[in-house]
């Protein structure tokens, strides 16, 4: 970034000199231009004046003062009686089609540019008529103008070089100076850092990520203790049945409650540790993302059959509805959300309960719609329940051997794939769930 800026402003400088170059040599011509367009003029008036009194001798003895002016005295019909420029013995051409000469007969006076034949120089004439009819021109070359303008070069070309030093030691010293504050940021607080203003929108969005990656970060120590907290509760369980059984506490007839608290806990610790695992894949996008056309009502129904004998034996009506309806998506998490709510429904349901399910397409989009009659959310607690870990009735919980995570793995799901999840609940008549893709 600095050898750029560093670049830049040399290159603006280098070419302002060349367009001030330029500016200033075509200034230098014009005005030389016009300076020896007057010196023309008036040394043809003096000449005129002069032939006026003394005849045209005149021009014979001031051939050699005008040694850089042209001086050529021309008749009526074009002949060229007097040439400065050429020896006597050199016959001229007809100067009768010259513009100058052409205008100076009509006019008085005339005027023109253009390359002589005779000298292969650009040349600016001037042709007068006199008393007699004759015509005196005077001319001089362009290229001295050209020249002048042209002396301006080694100048600007120290002044050249001087503004590129100047420049190269200015533009690193300001560049140092504009750099350092960016190289003495502190990231960690971004915004309490003196800035560009230019760089404020970039300062925010750091702060906001760096606010993600603490939330991030609290949220795995959060995720951490509770995980450990989660694991602990079960191994203890097993570890303190074991050991009882170990020890020979146990009657010979208690032997098959003991061995099926400590398979209990050993299922409900595999589906913990397999949540958690599903979990960390979703956080790390470890899971495969193929997206293929995905019967949702199909889909529903084989959950709602993997999900009857838990209904049947917690007494709970579990029933779908609905219309065939395709969804692109990733089946695998699909049928991990609609299932975990399922399940929820079933496990937190009354007795003698219902649970609805109903599939299909409406205005607002493809819709999964999940309404049980149980045991309800508290208002209070309803922005909570995506949250790892978290229950709303904790011994509830551990009587349906619940991990705390289905919900939260629900909510990656909609995440996933753009869906929005909604949650209407009454404490002690239901709750209804909407997944809308």
């Amino acid at each position: 970034m600095k050898t750029t800026i560093q670049k830049n402003m040399i290159l603006i400088i280098a070419a302002t000199l060349v367009i001030a170059y330029a500016m200033t040599t075509f200034v230098v011509y014009r005005q030389t231009v016009r300076v020896m367009e007057d010196e023309v003029r008036q040394e043809a008036d003096y000449i005129c004046t002069a032939i006026e009194i003394s005849g045209p001798a005149y021009l014979e003895e001031m051939d050699a003062v005008r040694e850089n002016t042209r001086v050529t005295w021309i008749t009526e019909d074009g002949e060229v009686l007097y040439d400065s420029g050429q020896d006597e013995e050199t016959e001229m051409e007809n100067h009768a089609d010259r513009p100058e000469v052409k205008e100076a007969l009509e006019n008085g006076r005339g005027s023109n540019v253009r390359r002589s034949d005779t000298l292969n120089e650009e040349m600016f004439y001037y042709a007068v008529r006199l008393s007699d009819g004759t015509i005196l021109r005077v001319s001089k070359t362009m290229d001295t103008a050209f020249r002048t303008a042209l002396n301006v070069l080694p100048g600007m070309g120290v002044i050249a070089v001087v503004m590129l030093l100047l420049a190269t030691a200015l533009s690193r010293n300001q560049v140092a100076k504009m750099i350092r504050p960016i190289n003495e940021l502190d990231l960690n607080v971004p915004l309490e850092n003196e800035m560009y203003e230019e760089l404020t929108p970039l300062l925010k969005r750091i702060d906001e990520q760096n606010k993600q990656k603490d939330a991030i970060a609290d949220m795995r120590k959060e995720f951490s203790a509770n995980v450990s907290h989660e694991l602990k509760t079960p191994l203890t369980s097993i570890s303190g049945y074991a050991e009882i059984m170990k020890n020979g506490l146990v009657k010979p007839e208690d032997m098959k409650v003991f061995s099926e608290r400590i398979y209990n806990e050993a299922s409900r610790l595999i589906t913990l540790v397999e949540d958690i695992i599903k979990l960390s894949k979703l956080d790390e996008g470890a899971i495969e993302v193929e997206k293929e056309d995905v019967d949702l009502y199909e889909l529903t129904r084989e959950i709602v059959s993997r999900l009857a004998p838990q209904a049947e034996s917690r007494n709970v009506h579990l029933e779908v509805t609905g219309e065939n309806v395709i969804y692109h998506g990733v089946r695998q998490i699909l049928d991990e959300m609609i299932y975990n709510i399922c399940e929820n429904a079933v496990k937190y349901n009354k007795k003698g309960g219902s649970v609805s399910v109903w599939v299909g397409a409406t205005l607002k989009g493809k819709k999964v719609i999940v309404s049980d009659t149980g045991i309800g959310i508290p208002k209070d607690q309803q922005e909570r329940i995506f949250e790892r870990f978290y229950r709303v009735d904790k011994s509830h919980s551990k009587e349906t051997g619940g991990t705390g995570l289905g919900l939260s793995i629900v909510k990656h799901g909609a995440i996933m794939h753009n869906a929005q999840i909604h949650v209407e609940s009454e404490e002690g008549k239901g709750t209804k769930m909407e997944i809308t893709f």
